[in-house]
């Protein structure tokens, strides 16, 4: 049975990078001084809840089940220090597997929770808009006339977006769902967001685009818009080389280390990660 030191030289690469943990499971990882700690160190008392709510939602998505573990811990890490939970259902904030690598990705009802958040909007909403329901839209003075009582059909043409701030400034946007497919085929790398939830994904594309160039951004909400722009272009640095990679020297080490990843491995690649 591997010591471990043993282990930890194993897992390491010839050129010193942190090691992949694709072979690691998310539980073991979870479990783990290391991740608890950082965790904790962001929510507090409310670590052991999230740290479970990450472990369901990797057990019930088989596409994210391909992705590193480690990769899952860092893109959930990124929910947690704007206090969001990952439940997909609830449409704050998404774990979107692309390529082997989990993603962060902000939801709509995630932006409208951060501008809330700021204190500066008196009115900030999203919403679909259906068939016979649009009944005027100017989009230079920004007039917009809908009767959602003339709803003809449950066919969605399009998407409203609107804020008022305390001090009187308001904006609306309106598009057509043609101009939101359009966006996501020249921005959206990975279609997991939008085969699960086109109307949620595309209300979160009208609604960013109105905030981010006419909303007033707090921090929190700048972090969050660069972390939701940048997430498919974040690379796993964990990732390394199969030629770099020492085998274990049997399976029954392997499954030992599966089970009972080494700590100060595990340390290493969550501080690389959390750069």
């Amino acid at each position: 049975m591997a010591t471990n030191q043993s282990l930890k030289n194993q897992l390491a690469n010839k050129n010193g990078q942190a090691p992949s943990t694709q072979g690691t499971t998310i539980k073991s990882l979870l479990s783990t001084p290391a991740v608890l700690k950082r965790f904790e160190e962001v929510l507090g008392k409310r670590a052991t809840q999230f740290t479970a709510s990450i472990l369901s939602l990797y057990n019930n998505e088989k596409m994210l089940q391909k992705s590193d573990p480690m990769t899952v811990i860092s893109a959930s890490m990124i929910a947690a220090t704007l206090d969001l939970p990952i439940d997909k259902n609830l449409g704050y904030a998404w774990i979107v597997p692309y390529k082997g690598v989990a993603q962060f990705q902000l939801g709509y009802k995630g932006y409208i929770q951060l501008a809330l958040r700021s204190g500066q909007y008196r009115f900030i909403n999203v919403t679909p808009i259906h068939e016979g329901e649009l009944i005027k839209w100017n989009p230079l003075t920004e007039e917009i006339e809908i009767d959602f009582e003339k709803r003809e059909s449950e066919a969605v043409i399009g998407y409203a977006a609107y804020f008022e701030l305390l001090n009187g400034f308001r904006k609306t946007i309106y598009w057509k769902r043609e101009q939101v497919e359009k966006h996501r085929k020249k921005f959206s790398k990975s279609d997991f967001g939008w085969k699960n939830d086109w109307d949620a994904m595309a209300m979160k594309t009208v609604l960013k685009s109105l905030l981010s160039k006419w909303g007033i951004l707090s921090v929190e909400m700048q972090k969050a818009v660069v972390e939701d722009e940048n997430d498919q272009e974040r690379k796993d640095i964990t990732e390394i080389e199969n030629d770099n990679i020492i085998d274990y020297e049997s399976p029954a080490e392997q499954e030992a280390a599966e089970t009972k990843p080494d700590e100060n491995s595990a340390q290493h690649a969550l501080d690389m990660d959390f750069k």
